[in-house]
């Protein structure tokens, strides 16, 4: 059911190696390596084991009824319904706090709730959009690669009264 485009699971371990995304900007974005993510900013999701993007659009997700999350694109090449909108508190996403993130052009919220698939990915949750926010879409980096704020961020950060 649904695009036919890769399915997007959720399982429950936070050490699941096959969970690993890249956080990028957008194609027309400058984002340069090290520099935060502001609470706000538009970003791209890209899977390490697959290289395809964390994508929506209105297709109707298989099991919720909600809208479909998919993966896009080669190579993290993909197109406009690979961003996502970082919703968090504060001017910058936090390493420990939870975030939510929009989709920019349909402006679900990336969920997961209890749908489980059966065969051949038993036991997985569907990652799918909802429209509304809820305790359900809200994410945590458990694990990852954090690279040191950028000189530029120390001094906007220690000397914001300038």
């Amino acid at each position: 059911a649904g695009s036919g485009q890769q399915s997007v699971t959720g399982v429950s371990a936070a050490d699941d190696g096959n969970s690993y995304w890249r956080g990028r900007g957008p194609p027309a974005a400058v984002c340069q390596r090290g520099t935060p993510v502001r609470c706000g900013q538009a970003i791209r999701l890209t899977h390490l084991g697959t290289g395809r993007n964390l994508h929506s659009h209105r297709f109707t997700s298989p099991l919720s009824g909600n809208q479909e999350v998919s993966a896009f694109g080669e190579a993290g090449e993909g197109d406009y319904l690979d961003d996502w909108t970082v919703v968090c508190s504060g001017t910058y996403w936090v390493r420990d706090d939870e975030v939510r993130f929009q989709h920019t052009s349909t402006d679900v919220f990336l969920s997961v709730t209890g749908e489980q698939y059966g065969r051949p990915i038993h036991g997985q949750k569907e990652v799918h959009g909802m429209a509304t926010s809820s305790q359900n879409n809200y994410w945590k980096v458990m694990e990852g690669i954090f690279m040191q704020p950028s000189e530029a961020f120390q001094t906007e950060q220690y000397h914001a009264e300038l």
